[in-house]
């Protein structure tokens, strides 16, 4: 057998969970249109919730503060906005408030072009609030991590998916040039566009470096992250949710702070998403990463 795909690994997380260590997991409609996109198992330990965009996360707050761990489903990420409240005044505040911990791992799944409430990316919103771990694991192997950091702490967890994903098994790994003039750190979907992109402009004549990013809090910069940087000079953080106030500017941030080295932003515009044109606003894909990236070089050919 091949290796696994990203929806049969987090689908065998769930199953052991669920039968081992007296887990559950909790969500609207969980076992229709293909049980979240084939990620959950038929099995003993899930609480499929009423139509309500509200109550479910107190629900799983309340699974987690007596000890069950659970799996909190959000099908559509914009949904968070609705069910954020319980999640962030009280899971993340209750064991510094109060000395009890409400460790639930939120599964908020994005996708691109389902319509102005069903396409949103909001792992930023959550990186914002004291008391998250927040990750988008694209990879098998980053969800097998992302759920170990999760079990092996009592905080609650984003994990930040996407629909696109789910199908891939291979592993997303950095590549690194000793004459890039830019590095390329790339977060959630638009880390299936920087590859292409670093060709593109390889054509052109500039080589980059790219650095994937599956762990956005707490953030890690270590030699792994800062020694690209600090070879090719300048930085770009692309991202799939909004640029303004949002993970790519935050992360760009951090890299400046430990490099004192330009790191610029990349991600939506700061405008209205909707399915219908022109309003789709869509995350970057390869063209537009490496038309970026061309701006920050001084370098305006167009990309064919």
């Amino acid at each position: 057998m091949g290796q696994k795909t990203l929806a049969e690994t987090i689908k065998e997380i769930t199953r052991t969970h669920l039968e081992k260590n007296h887990g559950m997991l909790l969500g609207q409609s969980i076992s229709a249109v293909g049980w979240v996109n084939g990620t959950v198992p038929d099995c003993q330990g899930i609480v499929e919730l009423p139509m309500t965009d509200v109550a479910g996360a107190g629900f799983a707050v309340g699974a987690a503060m007596v000890g069950r761990r659970p799996i909190f489903v959000v099908r559509f990420q914009d949904f968070l906005m609705l069910n954020g409240s319980p999640l962030i005044n009280y899971a993340a505040k209750c064991k510094t408030l109060h000395g009890k911990t409400a460790p639930v791992f939120v599964r908020a799944i994005a996708s691109d072009g389902l319509g102005p409430v069903h396409s949103g990316a909001l792992h930023s919103l959550f990186m914002h609030f004291p008391g998250f771990r927040v990750w988008a694991p694209m990879t098998p192997g980053e969800y097998q991590q992302c759920w170990d950091d999760f079990m092996t702490h009592d905080d609650p967890l984003l994990a930040s998916e996407y629909r696109l994903s789910f199908a891939r098994s291979e592993e997303l790994f950095d590549l690194l040039d000793p004459q890039a003039s830019l590095t390329i750190y790339a977060i959630a979907s638009p880390r299936f566009e920087v590859a292409c992109a670093a060709e593109l402009l390889a054509a052109q004549g500039i080589l980059v470096n790219i650095v994937h990013l599956a762990r956005l809090k707490p953030l890690a910069l270590g030699e792994r992250e800062l020694a690209p940087l600090r070879s090719s000079g300048r930085g770009l953080v692309v991202d799939s949710g909004y640029e303004i106030c949002g993970a790519s500017q935050a992360v760009a941030c951090e890299l400046t702070a430990a490099t004192g080295l330009p790191v610029n932003a990349f991600g939506l515009q700061d405008e209205t998403k909707c399915l219908c044109p022109p309003y789709q606003n869509l995350a970057p894909d390869a063209e537009a990463i490496a038309v970026r990236a061309q701006a920050i070089l001084g370098r305006h050919k167009v990309v064919v």
